[in-house]
This record gives structure tokens, sequence and C-alpha cells, in this order.
């Protein structure tokens, strides 16, 4: 049966004349707004008396969301562009339910891609679209109202004190420039409280974006006016030093900020690409204070620990830290660095980019507009007595050979490569053109590394899982008692995400005498993946396992970052 109308109940019930309604219904259809908001608006009835009759056209408890005390976690479930639109908003979550207040609960459409979206059963209230409307300005308009108030001119109230890249001074921009400068200066800082690892500022047909990656996922933070787009991508490229009239090509830049309250400073590496409506901007935080140099902390097992400080000791040879782009490979490289760094030996580093300053290192940034490159810079390395070589990154022969050279002649080279797994990288390396014998005459270790998600503390909580779910991931059937594992119910401290922080995973193949012989066989990748594991080598899927065993990550987080042993 289907609902009654809300007009008919409203006259049934005496609170509104017939007349009062056919000028509410006139002024809807005029206004293309629900009846409910004309009636308020016209000041026929309140928004409780409106509400009541809610609950009776639908059939489900009403709410006043305005006066609804809503927890973080349950908000960042559902993105304000969702909520806005559909006009509804998450207020409460318990288990596996999720209580959503809807202005029309019969729209089955909306809770069929909310359930999608949040993975939760939808248990659905109704309330006003005004009440909602203030709910979601209330919590979700928190951050923004904060960040950007384009109607101001005052843009002194902000924890930046300084911005550097040629140092300019937040108070002394003009007023016109103010609301500007406020919004940019507010998102970097709430982008550093909440550890987020990169900013996206993303132009769009109809809308303007910003977003945080915090923990490996993307959350939406902002959505200023799409009109303040060209002016927040210009404030960002005067605050880099990048050329502000050129919006045809993608540049570089970086910029520092220091935080007044918190006697804090903080670098960011930023790039520009056109697209089709405006410019994008990414900002990557480079905070070194979060930079992890003790290795014991980085999440080796006791002996892969021992093997990787084994071979990075060693006095010449090349060490390969191989992964996809935020893997974390650069805080491998930096810590392993960090442990060679001492008085007596020279360690030079071809970069591209910088991302942290290390004392006591000689890091050179590369400068495609002087020719100056990866190969350039190893050749004249090898001109200043160096005893360890940091190459970035191996992405031609031309760098491949020098490198080998360097690692064949008496030095240490550390380097970084772009593939999924160990025995992928010597595969890598023999099509780029680098010949069988110098691989397993100057390759000492190839480790590969991912990040998984951390279980967050606050509000980890034990799971039961099939035991099938875990033989399906690759568990030993003997090893399933072992494992107790945990999953976050999601809170405040990690965003309703149920994940803070991340832990990396790794795989070494050290060049063993059963290596290097099929190296020289021409040996395929997957013959090498086996003959690692007959070695007892670890994968990357039995690294994760551990964690898994260990209750410091989750199923998902393992499938994400690993493949089985058998590829499956």
């Amino acid at each position: 049966m289907l609902p009654q109308k809300l007009g008919e109940i409203l006259t049934k019930q005496g609170l509104i004349r017939p007349d009062q309604l056919q000028q509410a219904l006139q002024e809807s259809a005029k206004n293309k707004q629900k009846l409910g908001t004309t009636i308020i608006a016209l000041g026929f009835l309140k928004d409780s008396q409106i509400l009541r009759a809610l609950e009776k056209q639908f059939s489900v408890p009403g709410v006043d969301v305005s006066q609804f005390e809503i927890d973080q976690s349950v908000l960042t479930l559902v993105g304000r562009d969702f909520c806005e639109k559909q006009s509804v908003i998450p207020i409460s979550k318990a288990g596996t339910t999720l209580v959503v207040a809807f202005s029309d609960p019969g729209n089955l459409q909306t809770r069929d891609d909310l359930r999608f979206i949040t993975k939760f059963k939808i248990q659905p209230v109704v309330s006003t679209d005004h009440s909602i409307s203030l709910a979601i300005e209330k919590y979700y308009g928190a951050l923004n109202q904060s960040q950007i108030d384009f109607n101001k001119s005052d843009g002194t109230d902000t924890d930046v004190e300084s911005v550097s890249a040629s140092t300019v001074d937040v108070g002394e921009v003009n007023a016109t420039d103010a609301p500007i400068v406020r919004f940019v200066n507010s998102i970097l800082v709430e982008a550093i409280r909440r550890k987020a690892s990169d900013i996206h500022f993303e132009p769009y047909e109809k809308k303007f974006r910003v977003r945080l990656r915090i923990d490996g996922n993307l959350i939406e933070a902002a959505s200023p006016p799409i009109s303040s787009g060209p002016a927040i991508s210009a404030r960002i490229k005067i605050m880099s030093k990048m050329d502000i009239a050129e919006k045809r090509r993608p540049q570089d830049g970086r910029l520092k900020i220091k935080l007044a309250k918190e006697n804090r400073e903080m670098d960011f590496r930023v790039n520009t690409i056109p697209t089709l409506f405006g410019e994008k901007v990414v900002m990557r935080l480079l905070d070194k204070s979060n930079l992890q140099l003790d290795m014991t902390k980085l999440g080796f097992e006791e002996d892969d620990l021992k093997l990787f400080k084994e071979k990075i000791a060693m006095p010449q040879g090349m060490i390969l830290i191989t992964g996809p782009t935020g893997s974390g490979k650069t805080v491998t490289v930096y810590s392993a660095l960090s442990e060679l760094n001492q008085g007596d030996v020279n360690i030079s580093t071809a970069e591209d980019p910088i991302e942290f300053n290390l004392e006591g290192i000689n890091q050179v940034q590369m400068n495609k507009d002087i020719d100056l490159d990866f190969a350039e810079a190893l050749r004249a390395f090898l001109r200043q007595d160096p005893d360890i070589i940091m190459v970035g990154e191996i992405r031609d022969l031309e760098t491949a050979e020098i490198s080998f050279k360097a690692a064949s002649t008496g030095h240490l080279v550390v380097s970084t490569l772009h593939t999924n797994d160990a025995p992928t990288t010597v595969t890598r390396l023999t099509e780029m053109g680098v010949a069988s014998y110098l691989i397993t005459s100057c390759v000492n270790l190839v480790v590969a590394q991912r990040l998984v998600g951390r279980v967050c503390e606050s509000c980890k909580e034990p799971i039961q899982v099939p035991e099938q779910t875990l033989l399906n991931i690759g568990v030993p059937k003997a090893d399933i008692p072992k494992y107790t594992l945990f999953k976050g119910k999601g809170c405040s401290t990690c965003n309703g995400t149920g994940i803070k922080g991340r832990l990396a995973i790794f795989e070494l193949m050290p060049m063993t005498s059963k290596i290097k012989e099929m190296v020289l066989k021409n040996a395929s990748a997957a013959e090498l993946r086996n003959a690692c594991r007959e070695l007892g080598l670890k994968t990357l899927r039995r690294s994760a396992l551990l964690k898994l065993m260990r209750g410091q990550t989750t199923i998902e987080e393992v499938l994400n970052a690993s493949v089985r042993d058998d590829g499956l």
C-alpha cells in the first residue's frame, strides 16, 4: 500500500486548512521544494509538526537531527555531497547497522546506494529537510567554516605563521586575497593535523573539491565554490615559486610552512597539471618528524632485518628496493643510508625529488632543464671519491649500466625500481638490457615491499571468520588456531575507517648460488619465485599473514597488498 500523501495527513489532523495546502502546493511546485519545507517556510506549521506527520506517512521513527549529537566516525562513512543531494545524514551505527535520517525514507534507490557506499545495513528514520540541512551544515560544515569564508576580508586568523619557498608572509597579503589565503592555509594545517600524506585540489565541471589521503584512503575535506578554483591554484603556485601564468604545462615546486602555535615546520612537494576544467594541484606532505630512520621499527621480521643489515654492510655491490609508488621505498632507503652514515664514509645521492634533508649526506637534485639526470649525476659521483651511492630510481639502460659499473668497482649502490615483487626485478633488469652476469655479480639483495593498514588500537575488536576464508588467503590449515583476527569498528581517532597508520611488509631475495644459477640460465620470474619458496624465503603474502596473525592488520588489507604464493 502506498503511503498517504503528506498534505492529506495534515488536513485530516486539522493542522492545515485546504486553502493553505493549495497555496503550499503551488509554492512548492514553483520553487521545486518538498511540500513540508514549503509549509514551514510559509509559517503555516513548525518543523516538529511536519516531523510528526512524516512519521505517520512513512511509518518509521522521526528524529530532529539538528539537535542530535553525531559522532565523527559515523559522518566519515558518507560524503557531504551525497548527503546534500539526497537529503540524508548518517546519525549512528551499531554493529553492521547504520542508522540514517531521510527526508524521504521511501526512496529505495538511495537506501541501496548507501548500502553499497558504506557496506552497512541501513536502518531508516525520518527527519525534515530543514533539520537535515542544519545538521549537514553543523557537522560537515565545521571544517569548511574554519577554512573559508569568501565574504570576509581579514586573513590573519590562521595557525600558519609563515610560508617559505621564497618566504611569503601571511600577514602581508592584501584584503582581496585574504579569504583564499586563509582557505589554503587552513587546508594545509588540517592536512598536517590529520597526518595526511597528500592533498588533492580537484576542479570539475560543476564542483571543486579538496581531498586528503589519510592512511592510504582519499577522504573529502572541503568543497569550496567552483569559481574559487583558479584563485586557489594561483595561491599555491605563488607559494611554491611556480610560474603563475603557465597553465598549459605541468609544473613542480616546493614550499615550507611554519605552524606558529606548535613551533613546527612542514615541507610540501607540489605538482600541478592542466585538466579539462582547470589545474589540478597535488601536494605531498614531507614530515621529517614522521620519517622512521630506525631500521628496527620499519616492520622487518627479526631474521629479515638481520639479513638486510648484513647485506647493506657489504663494502660493494647493489641493494635494490622495489615496489609501486607509495609503498614506502623512500623510508626504507633513507633508513639504510642513516645506518650507513658514519664519519668515515662518503655518501652521495641522486634524487628526483629530494624528499628529506639528511645531515652528513651529499644530496643532489635532478634537473632536466640543465640535462642533469641520474646518469649524468652518477658519472660525476664516480669522480667524487664515493663510498656509497644512492640512485633515486633506475629508469633506463644508461642509468642501469653506470649503476652496475659503480657496484662492480668497489662502491655500494642503493637504488629503487618499480616492480611488483623481488623475482620480477631480475626480469625487469634483463628486459632493460642489463647482462645476466652483471646482475649475478653485483646485486647483493632485492627487497620488495608494500604498505598495509594498521588496525586502529582505539576501536579494534576481535572478529570471527570462517576457516575457509583463511585457507583461501593462503593460511596453512595447521596454523589457523594461531590466528586471532581484529577489525576496527570505526571511531573519531581513525576517521571512522577502522585503520590508523600503516605497516610495511617485505619480501627479501638474496642473490644465493641457486638464484644466480637460474638468472644466468635466463629463468622466468615465475621460476625464480618458485625457487625462493623452496629456499624458505618469505613472500609478500607470507609477511602480510604474519601481521594478520598478530592482529595488526585485516584480511582486506592483506588481499589489497599481496597475492597468494601460488599466484591465485
